[in-house]
């Protein structure tokens, strides 16, 4: 087992709550990545640089740790969607893909130093049940999902909007693949059942 101090590159108390799961202890530092898509970047492309430069920022800074970096995005009708912010927006993004397919694409980096140890892109498929403005706008005040790529949260009451969900990962929706970041933690020395 390692004692490599472990460090989440981000802020999303999400992809936080996910990783206390594990029972490791971790800090979180913010990677302070500037998060512009690059023109004609395809969302693939978007997420793992996001991924990558979140985990590099952090471990450029703490050189020591063990880092791991996450991004995530929904790609949607040949855009991204990102996190709304407002309720407005919000409605306009379910409002949207109600009746559709959307994915989510969720990059996972973990890096020691200049090391990749790993990286990881999680494909989910939600599939949205034909919603209702007043279904959209009743979840949306109860949930206030503005911090979340498309608009719900899946571990909230936003289970309700779908029809189905296809993925390797739920984790992943959330804003972690936990199934990759254990992979990839034992690869870098972790003990985890």
């Amino acid at each position: 087992m390692t004692d490599t101090r472990l460090v989440l590159a981000s802020t999303s108390r999400y992809r936080r709550e996910l990783l206390e799961r594990f029972g490791l202890p971790f800090d979180c530092i913010a990677p302070g990545v500037d998060e512009t898509p690059i023109d004609d970047e395809l969302p693939d492309a978007l997420v793992e640089r996001l991924a990558r430069s979140k985990a590099g920022a952090v471990a450029r800074a703490v050189p020591e740790a063990c880092v791991i970096g996450s991004d995530q995005l929904a790609a949607f009708d040949g855009g991204v969607l990102g996190k709304p912010g407002s309720a407005e927006r919000a409605i306009a993004q379910l409002s949207a893909m109600s009746g559709r397919d959307v994915v989510f694409l969720t990059a996972l980096c973990v890096m020691r130093g200049e090391h990749e140890i790993g990286l990881h892109i999680d494909r989910t498929i939600v599939r949205f049940r034909t919603l209702s403005t007043r279904e959209i706008e009743r979840y949306v005040d109860a949930e206030r999902p503005f911090d979340c790529a498309g608009s719900f949260k899946s571990e909230g009451r936003g289970i309700t909007l779908f029809d189905a969900i296809e993925t390797q990962d739920p984790t992943a929706l959330i804003g972690l693949p936990l199934i990759a970041t254990s992979r990839l933690l034992r690869d870098a020395g972790y003990a985890l059942p």
